[in-house]
């Protein structure tokens, strides 16, 4: 909860083409497109890290909107009262949730139908965050803030208020909001289970988190370390990745978190370590001129090994395989990259 008065105290870029925008993310994903993980995100749940008397709700919570995944809603009741549901603040936040009064007035739920929508009930009150937060998802996507994730924008909205986020034009610089904001992110890891993406070499891991994704559609300016969101231009009506953003997701996943390339195609193959054609290896980042040199290396995929690589092709596709050997690849102008 936040002593700001707007808070619920108050109420990217491509890498497929040769446009480079300067963005780390685009928008969120839809609020009724969850996935059918626990806690309806990319990663699963690490419902251990939970309470025993809270996990069943904070699972339910996290399936009210694909923004605001347990995993999320996990990590915000930390950072907002550690778990202890008779919490206050100096602002008069009251709760596991840290709501003031007036804001519990308007989103306040009976979750645990004992006929009294209470704040300081950890049911009724996390139960109303997750309704509050996926309100909010919504309200700064809105905003058409292009450089920030949706989930960012909501959780500083969850903070400062929408109106603060629409007037800054991402999230507030107030001493507090862009602090907050990250320690959620970071508090998620502890919150989130990898499903196979953290066992084996590190190639492994990348092309399988990668492979969870097979069959999603292709999203221009779609896709961020989170998953599956909205693009922009021909992107817009479509939940999917684009080259890059899978490419950023796998490797960030592969990682434990630790290797967040950028997020343009052009700018990733200037990372890591350059590999010869003849050491290419499962894992192994192989990026393409597919429009010509002024475009710099526009598409990217994940080598799987058996001269085949996993990718985002372009709209109207979905993530899948090609061979190295087809002929629209292998005429094109490659370079290698290994990232662990």
């Amino acid at each position: 909860m936040s002593a700001l008065k707007g808070g619920p105290a108050a109420m990217a870029a491509v890498g497929c083409t040769a446009l480079v925008l300067i963005a780390t993310a685009v928008t969120g994903g839809s609020v009724d497109e969850a996935d059918s993980l626990p806690g309806g995100d990319a990663m699963g749940l690490n419902v251990e890290a939970i309470p025993a008397e809270y996990r069943d709700w904070v699972i339910q919570a996290g399936k009210l909107c694909a923004d605001a995944p347990a995993a999320l809603i996990a990590a915000q009741i930390e950072a907002e009262s550690n778990w202890n549901p008779r919490a206050g603040s100096h602002a008069g936040a009251q709760g596991i949730a840290q709501f003031i009064p007036s804001t519990w007035a308007t989103w306040g739920v009976d979750a645990d139908s004992d006929g009294d929508a209470d704040v300081w009930s950890p049911p009724d009150a996390i139960m109303t965050q997750a309704r509050y937060d996926c309100y909010l998802a919504d309200e700064v996507r809105r905003y058409k803030i292009l450089g920030v994730e949706n989930r960012q924008l909501m959780l500083a909205a969850y903070n400062a208020g929408p109106f603060a986020v629409a007037q800054a034009g991402g999230i507030p610089i107030n001493g507090e909001t862009e602090i907050y904001v990250p320690k959620i992110i970071q508090l998620m890891q502890k919150y989130s289970a990898a499903l196979d993406e953290t066992s084996g070499p590190f190639g492994a891991r990348v092309i399988a988190s990668a492979k969870r994704w097979l069959g999603t559609p292709y999203s221009w300016g779609g896709g961020s370390i989170s998953g599956p969101t909205y693009g922009f231009a021909q992107g817009a009506g479509t939940k999917g990745f684009d080259c890059s953003s899978l490419v950023q997701y796998a490797v960030y996943h592969a990682s434990g978190g630790k290797i967040l390339l950028p997020r343009t195609s052009q700018v990733q193959v200037g990372e890591g370590k350059a590999v010869a054609r003849k050491d290419l290896r499962p894992g192994d980042v192989i990026g393409f001129q597919l429009s010509g040199s002024a475009a710099g290396y526009d598409h990217i995929g994940i080598y799987v090994g058996g001269g085949q690589f996993i990718h985002a092709p372009r709209t109207g596709q979905t993530v899948s395989y090609a061979r190295l050997t087809d002929g629209y690849y292998a005429s094109r102008p490659q370079t290698i990259r290994r990232y662990g």
